[in-house]
């Protein structure tokens, strides 16, 4: 349940102009988190990276619980992808300044990835909560 909440709120906070869209006060606590984005990108680019890594380490609930599995596999990789996207300039001081290659690979990958930002939010906000209403539907034993 915990990746869903968190997964909503990253999907919120890559996606500001759907909230704003809402409620446009609400543009005040968006600037409020705007010098914490790459931190907060950083955070959960590597908790979906151990998402999805746990996901892997337990194939074996693909026999005993398919659904939740490849619920638990696609929020994580959603997670990983937008906290990628928030965290990008962040990612790019602390690990990759020091390897060229690896800077313009990061770049090359978030130029792809940068146009579907506002349909990852969306979809991270529909896979959270459906991982909110999964953990309490399936339960894995």
């Amino acid at each position: 349940m915990i990746y869903g909440i968190t997964l909503i709120l990253l999907s919120i906070i890559a996606v500001p102009s759907l909230v704003l869209a809402k409620k446009p006060n609400a543009k005040e606590l968006l600037e409020k988190i705007e010098p914490y984005q790459g931190w907060i990108g950083l955070v959960f680019c590597f908790w979906g990276v151990w998402g999805i890594i746990t996901s892997i380490l337990n194939l074996g609930w693909l026999t005993s619980a398919p659904i939740w599995w490849i619920t638990l596999f696609a929020g994580s990789l959603v997670e990983a992808t937008l906290g990628f996207m928030l965290g990008f300039g962040l990612i790019n001081k602390l690990f990759l300044s020091k390897n060229d290659k690896a800077t313009e690979k990061a770049a090359e990958l978030r130029s792809k990835i940068a146009p579907k930002q506002g349909k990852l939010g969306l979809l991270g906000i529909a896979v959270g909560i459906w991982m909110i209403v999964a953990s309490f539907l399936f339960t894995i034993s």
